[in-house]
């Protein structure tokens, strides 16, 4: 089974027509969405000026059949501990909303689609931003 989760910047960039996205989402058998970038996409449309249009646009995708919504609960915990706990012992920090998206695509067993590098450092994670990528 294809499962991915979508990174703010991957639902960004299929919102922009980016092919790759694109193609990574027809591919899905499971797209995930987190609360984490449910949040950082509502909070970026609060402060641009088509909060309506794009507020109403995203319920449309998550309404989606294929369309996976997961939030966090403890044993997201659990992971989100692991994946800073790596991290630190690394000194390889990453932005908290990311260690909660990266817990949250490794509980789920879903691939990353992002266009940040720094999730490359998370282990066990699988980030993909091209559907050949994504198909492997």
């Amino acid at each position: 089974m294809r499962r991915v989760l979508l990174d703010t910047n991957a639902y960004v960039a299929f919102k922009a027509g980016n092919a790759e996205v694109i193609a990574i989402l027809q591919h899905a058998d499971t797209v995930g969405m987190s609360a984490i970038v449910l949040g950082e996409l509502t909070a970026g449309f609060l402060v641009g000026s088509k909060y309506k249009k794009n507020l109403t646009e995203l319920n449309e995708f998550l309404n989606a059949p294929r369309i996976n919504m997961f939030s966090v609960d403890e044993t997201t915990v659990a992971f989100y501990a692991r994946v800073y706990a790596s991290l630190r012992r690394k000194g390889k920090p990453i932005p908290s909303n990311d260690l909660w998206i990266a817990a949250i695509a490794l509980q789920q067993g879903c691939k990353l689609c992002t266009f940040d590098k720094h999730f490359q450092t998370v282990e066990s994670l699988v980030t993909v931003s091209t559907v050949e990528e994504f198909l492997l």
